[in-house]
Formats: structure tokens, C-alpha cells, sequence
């Protein structure tokens, strides 16, 4: 029982739990915490960018937005991104020449690339992995898959 104690920390179940003279405080700690991870969302959809920008923001990312290619190249080279996920189908510069762009700069070749499609063929993924790309997620997207795919390409 922690009635009597002075403060004590008790990790349990993902929660901070703090006894301070006869008080319980549980507050919510995310111990796999993306906090401060940035993260460029490239997309024509203004949907898909807030929808990722609103969920990853949640997990404690810093998150950037880009409209094409051509606007994600700038803000590459200025934030410097830990990982990117790109549209395939853009206007100007599409995903697969953005990723291709990224993945033979000396300095970025080694930012892993999620790529982004509401096609599911065999082909896409496959023209993915020929330009660079770490994976491939099938939109609309889901929470999960979208912090899986930082889970599987970012070590803490």
C-alpha cells in the first residue's frame, strides 16, 4: 500500500505513478515516445497531410508538410527530417522522383521513405522499392500502420 510514503516513482503499465503523503497521481507516460522525431508528410491532399500532421503530432512528433516534391526538397535540406512519407501520385514531381531525389543525396540516402498511394498493385510496390523507398502504405491509412512504419525504420 502506498498510503504513508514519501514520494516514490512505481512504473506500472505505462503509467507514472507518484505516492506523496497519502495522495495517488497517475498521469499517462508514453514510454515509447516519438517525442521530438520529425517527420515530412508530402502529399497533394490537404486531407491526408492534416490527418498524419494531427496524429503524429499527438504522439509527440515535430511535423512538416510539403504539397509536391519541388516544396518537399526545400524542406528537407531545412528541417532535415528523420523519416519521410511521400505521395506516389503528385503534380510537378511525383513520389517515386522525390524518393529517388532522397535517396541519392549523400546526406539524405540513409532517411528512411514511406510511400504513399491509394493503389495497392504489385507494380507500385515494386517501382517503390527500385527507387529507394523502405515501405509502402496503402491509403486512407490507419494510426497504427502509420506509427508501425516509424516503429520499423527508427531506432531510439
Amino acid at each position: 500500500m502506498l498510503k504513508r510514503a514519501s514520494v516514490s516513482t512505481i512504473i506500472e503499465a505505462g503509467r507514472d505513478v507518484q505516492a506523496t503523503q497519502g495522495k495517488i497521481v497517475v498521469s499517462s507516460v508514453k514510454h515509447d515516445s516519438l517525442a521530438g522525431l520529425k517527420v515530412l508528410v508530402i502529399d497533394d491532399s490537404k486531407t491526408i497531410r492534416r490527418t498524419a500532421e494531427t496524429l503524429l503530432s499527438k504522439e509527440g512528433c515535430e511535423v512538416f508538410t510539403a504539397v509536391d516534391g519541388f516544396d518537399a526538397l526545400s524542406k528537407i535540406a531545412d528541417h532535415q527530417p528523420d523519416i519521410v512519407f511521400v505521395d506516389i501520385m503528385m503534380p510537378r514531381l511525383d513520389g517515386y522522383q522525390t524518393c529517388s531525389l532522397i535517396k541519392n543525396n549523400k546526406v539524405f540516402r540513409d532517411t528512411p521513405v514511406i510511400m504513399l498511394s491509394s493503389k495497392d498493385g504489385l507494380f507500385d510496390r515494386a517501382r517503390g522499392r527500385i527507387v529507394g523507398s523502405e515501405q509502402y502504405l496503402t491509403k486512407p491509412f490507419t494510426k497504427d500502420e502509420l506509427l508501425g512504419a516509424i516503429h520499423s525504420h527508427i531506432v531510439r
